[in-house]
């Protein structure tokens, strides 16, 4: 018998590059103590790059089929790309997100993440709500792990230490329990030895009509 086909990612090579690109941007933007006249010459630069896209046509996300996600991810597939891999905080194709590689370990959802210049709050520190971003997102790895969508109810993040920037910094979320449609998880982000920050998930789960439909369209649904 032979496997099945792996499906092609929603996203292309060329997004991903040009995403990249963008985030080493942000980031050097941040770092650098550079002059006027250096700093006016990225801006021309920039903003060339930036008109290169504006006829370009509204892109249309991707929503991903959670038992699509998780076969795929039994099979050993890289499923960043899959899982709307343009969202922001940590999406692959957001140049607004933060370096994140996730993936499974048994039934806990790991990530490596490092957090660039541009997230520093506190000199050195990353911002608190950066570190919450990624709970918020890794958290939602779990959805897939019991192939159930859901969206974030509440997320309570206690910070132990300082969550340096420019250092890979480890996340994990393990499912809890559930309740009825409420699904709790747990997550922690260490450095080494050193445990950073905590903290706990609820996530309210929905259909797979119901998660994938914008929400205009529900709200246009409530008041008529």
């Amino acid at each position: 018998m032979t496997d099945p086909p792996v499906p092609e990612p929603p996203i292309s090579r060329a997004r991903l590059e040009v995403t990249a690109a963008v985030r080493d941007l942000a980031h050097a933007i941040a770092a650098a103590d550079s002059d006027d006249t250096t700093l006016g010459r990225a801006t021309e630069l920039v903003r060339a790059a930036a008109a290169v896209l504006d006829d370009a046509p509204r892109r249309r996300r991707a929503i991903p089929d959670f038992s699509t996600l998780t076969a795929l991810r039994d099979a050993g597939v890289d499923v960043a790309e899959y899982a709307m891999g343009d969202r922001a905080v940590a999406g692959p194709a957001n140049p607004t997100s933060v370096h994140m590689v996730p993936r499974r370990d048994g039934d806990e959802a790991v990530a490596d993440v490092w957090f660039g210049p541009a997230f520093e709050g506190a000199p050195g520190r990353v911002h608190g709500g950066l570190v919450a971003a990624v709970f918020d997102d890794l958290t939602g790895f779990v959805l897939a792990i019991v192939r159930e969508p859901g969206f974030t109810g509440r997320l309570t993040v206690n910070y132990h230490a300082p969550v340096p920037i420019e250092t890979t910094v480890e996340f994990r979320a393990r499912y809890r329990e559930r309740e009825g449609r409420k699904l709790y998880v747990d997550a922690e982000a260490r450095f080494g030895d050193q445990l950073l920050a905590t903290a706990e998930a609820l996530f309210i789960l929905v259909d797979q009509e119901h998660f994938a439909t914008h929400a205009n369209e529900l709200f246009r649904r409530r008041a008529e």
